[in-house]
């Protein structure tokens, strides 16, 4: 009888736990998209187990970030661009809106053309995957309740677990792995401090504060909600770093040791199927095509919750097309301009996709130290500010990724300052 009466409350625990679940696993693993793929593949392919001593530090950045931006949400009850409205006012508000409707619609496009490239892989035209893959995206959204689009959220992150098999498959060097997970290693020359900066950079974006925060509003989730949330949260991040580091382990185990450079992450899929078989290939690529769908869902409804925040109007997957217009209207919009351009015969996306990461670069500073100015206001959070060595450990993790983020913008655009 006793067992039985300790096991309820770990039951209703449980139970509670599964049901808060979803908004910091999803915001996690969408960061892995298209672009982030390209990074982790890049990273393995050119540089070997050499960078995976980042990813314990790059998990660490990532918890506290998405933590504070749940305990935000949770203790206000409001989105982040409503905060900012508050603490900014209007005008400023809507420089940072428009920064951030820039640079989602060029994430949104790079999302696309990993879906089509993905696709191209098993065969499938891009005139065929991209209109496809839009609709059932945009349905997805438009005629979804929260509970139903979360669910399936959470399925397409599970899927991630393609790249750990995949870099299972190719078989590498254990010892080395778990070596270079604690040996730091540094070269200073200019693809190794981008490609730094690109990892790092690639872990904290601005769009994820805000979709993740209004997550939890949307959702409803209350104080009593918290540490739950908060499990959410890290188990997310860990996941998510978990994942990117079997990106990096899958190349640089086949593509680093046998010397072949790669640009995207369709080549590293290609590339994978002669030196670790056709399965691993084949993993790889659907890692890609869940990763560019999934994003392809999140960032413009992240953007929708963003613009709809900031000017008080209805907002929320759980609406209708009727009793929201302008959301919806938004999220569509970015669907149709970000397949509509990759249809176009537009020979490189790369400058749409470094103008992105400049103005993400722009942004964030001004994102993290604003969250971190709220999180600290006692009348706004109430007990649940920032204690002294949280924000101690949180400001040094915002410097940290300010001066890499600067650091990131100068090496883009001038690369000559650092030896080749």
């Amino acid at each position: 009888m006793a067992f039985r009466h300790r096991i309820r409350p770990f039951r209703a625990r449980l139970i509670l736990l599964l049901a808060v679940i979803g908004p910091g696993i999803i915001t996690a693993n969408v960061d892995n998209d298209a672009g982030g793929i390209t990074t982790y593949s890049v990273a393995g392919a050119h540089y070997g187990y050499s960078l995976l001593w980042l990813m314990p530090l790059i998990a660490l950045a990532l918890i506290i970030v998405q933590e504070m931006s749940a305990r935000l949400g949770i203790a206000t009850g409001k989105g982040l661009a409503d905060l900012i409205r508050e603490s900014l006012g209007v005008r400023l508000t809507a420089i940072i809106i428009g920064i951030v409707l820039f640079a989602n619609l060029a994430n949104t496009v790079s999302e696309f053309a990993g879906v089509a490239a993905s696709l191209e892989i098993f065969g499938v035209s891009k005139y065929i995957a991209v209109p496809v893959v839009a609709i059932l995206v945009w349905l997805l959204i438009v005629k979804g309740s929260y509970g139903r689009v979360e669910k399936i959220f959470l399925v397409a992150s599970a899927i991630y677990l393609t790249y750990v098999l995949s870099g299972i498959m190719a078989q590498p060097d254990w010892q080395q792995v778990a070596q270079a997970f604690v040996t730091p290693s540094f070269q200073f020359n200019a693809g190794y401090v981008t490609i730094v900066v690109t990892i790092i950079g690639t872990t904290i974006a601005p769009w994820m504060q805000f979709y993740q925060q209004a997550s939890i509003v949307d959702k409803g989730l209350k104080v009593t909600d918290m540490i739950y949330e908060r499990i959410d949260v890290i188990v997310g991040s860990l996941f998510a770093v978990f994942v990117a580091s079997f990106i990096v382990i899958a190349c640089a185990a086949t593509l680093y040791v046998h010397h072949i450079q790669i640009t995207t992450a369709q080549d590293a899929a290609l590339a994978l199927e002669p030196l670790a078989g056709k399965y691993a290939s084949i993993l790889f690529a659907l890692g890609l095509l869940n990763a560019s769908v999934f994003s392809a869902a999140i960032l413009p409804l992240s953007t929708a919750y963003v613009v709809c925040e900031a000017f008080g109007w209805e907002m929320g997957v759980n609406r209708s097309f009727r009793e929201a217009p302008i959301f919806f209207g938004v999220y569509t919009a970015l669907i149709v301009l970000g397949a509509g351009i990759i249809l176009l015969p537009i020979p490189s996306l790369i400058n749409a996709m470094l103008s992105s990461q400049t103005l993400n670069g722009v942004l964030l500073p001004i994102i993290l130290i604003v969250m971190l100015k709220l999180i600290n206001d006692r009348r706004l959070m109430g007990r649940f500010t920032n204690g002294r060595v949280f924000n101690f450990v949180a400001w040094v993790t915002v410097i940290i990724v300010i001066l890499l983020t600067i650091v990131l913008v100068i090496v883009s655009f001038f690369p000559q300052v650092l030896p080749a």
